[in-house]
């Protein structure tokens, strides 16, 4: 652990600036929702011609997505992932890990997931676990996570050695947000099935999440496969660097689009619609206002 001791330092020394770069109780200015979705449609142009050349090139990308519970990571891979195919950007979220799947080696049941040629898997919570929630809500034993954390790194760079592009992104939100998130999952219907009693006892342990967050960025902060961390108090803006960071870093080029003319359609050669009653969805009159 010598060898990350500088970053181990420099972590703590801006703690209040990873919790919110002008400390936790200044205001975050939320980017308008037009200005979002304008930059947005921009890069998810660029999003397309990416995956065009992932396809192409054969590349594999695997990106990591981890913070605390309402850090606005499901929102983020949803607006990298609206505009491509699913059968190239996959997301990975997995659920609790069955007793066989306990008793593998830790890393067992992610190695599976992870891309092959001309695929972007991103992972909604990751091998992560364990030096996160498993170790703060006790799943795993200190010693486990002690052990997860000096492996990680060695484990990565198999990963990177083998020709995946990894990018491990960090969505850091302050406690103020994620206690005003949470109180809107419980007041919101459309909100209610995302908080769970697991969500509601790892918010009373904000400061043992904030231990093992610095353990895990010393440990797995490497230069073969860094922590990138990006502020999340207002999710669009958050939404938009991160995607404008992955473009970033991975090296991709516009391929030539042969031009597309629609053909003409056939003549219907005596085609006539059947005599049958159709099961219609009943049309409302929605108020258009």
């Amino acid at each position: 652990m010598a060898k990350h001791a500088k970053a181990r330092k420099q972590h703590h020394a801006n703690d209040d600036i990873l919790t919110n770069r002008s400390g936790d109780n200044a205001p975050v200015e939320k980017l308008k929702r037009r200005v979002y979705e304008k930059e947005l449609a921009k890069l998810h142009v660029e999003l397309v011609t990416l995956q065009e050349w992932v396809v192409r090139k054969g590349l594999k990308i695997c990106i990591v997505f981890e913070g605390r519970d309402t850090a606005g990571k499901g929102g983020t891979i949803k607006a990298i992932t609206e505009r491509v195919s699913p059968r190239i950007f996959r997301v990975v979220a997995l659920p609790t890990p069955t007793e066989r799947e306990k008793s593998q080696m830790y890393i067992q049941r992610y190695i599976p997931h992870l891309p092959a040629a001309g695929e972007v898997v991103i992972f909604d919570r990751s091998w992560y676990n364990r030096a996160g929630i498993e170790r703060v809500m006790g799943f795993c034993t200190e010693e486990q996570a002690k052990r997860f954390l000096e492996m990680a790194p060695a484990v990565e760079r198999a990963m990177v050695e083998s020709g995946i592009i990894l990018l491990k992104y960090w969505l850091e939100v302050s406690a103020d947000e994620q206690t005003r998130r949470l109180e809107a999952r419980i007041q919101d219907g459309r909100k209610t099935w995302k908080l769970s009693p697991m969500d509601l006892k790892s918010y009373s342990r904000w400061y043992d999440y904030s231990r093992a967050r610095d353990d895990m960025f010393t440990a797995t902060d490497t230069p073969w496969a860094p922590w990138y961390v990006a502020h999340s108090d207002d999710k669009r803006r958050a939404r938009l660097n991160i995607i404008k960071h992955l473009l970033e870093h991975v090296p991709y080029e516009n391929l030539p689009r042969a031009s597309i003319k629609l053909p003409k359609r056939q003549d219907a050669g005596g085609y006539r619609k059947p005599d049958y009653y159709y099961k219609l969805v009943a049309e409302h009159q929605w108020a258009n206002e």
